[in-house]
């Protein structure tokens, strides 16, 4: 059982920034694909980056080039920039990291961090 952390959310005002940690109790981050989701109120979860087992990396259209998705293997954290914030980026917002382990899908989630942006 692997255990997913956020933190970092709260509120910003529109054009700013939030950068959001997931800590992982995984013995080793990289046997798994490690993503951001997020949940907006009466809307269905949707993924926002993913950082794959090799490295690739994909955004969602509608945070491309404002957002950074970054792993630190060594303290087994995953982060996730948040740049020039909109006020449709609020959601909660959580950590998911899935693996592959004799031919047996594990996928874990965090309890997620509220993201809030408005004026």
């Amino acid at each position: 059982q692997v255990q997913l952390a956020e933190s970092g959310g709260g509120s910003v005002q529109p054009g700013g920034s939030l950068r959001l940690s997931c800590g992982t109790s995984a013995p080793d981050i990289g046997f798994y694909d490690m993503a951001w989701y997020r949940q907006a109120p009466g809307k269905q979860r949707e993924m926002v980056a993913t950082f794959s087992t090799l490295s690739i990396i994909n955004y969602a259209d509608s945070v491309k080039g404002r957002f950074t998705i970054s792993r630190d293997s060594a303290n087994k954290m995953l982060y996730l920039q948040m740049n020039s914030l909109k006020p449709e980026d609020t959601a909660t917002y959580f950590c998911q990291a899935t693996g592959i382990f004799y031919g047996k899908e594990y996928t874990y989630w965090g309890r997620g961090t509220q993201v809030s942006v408005s004026s």
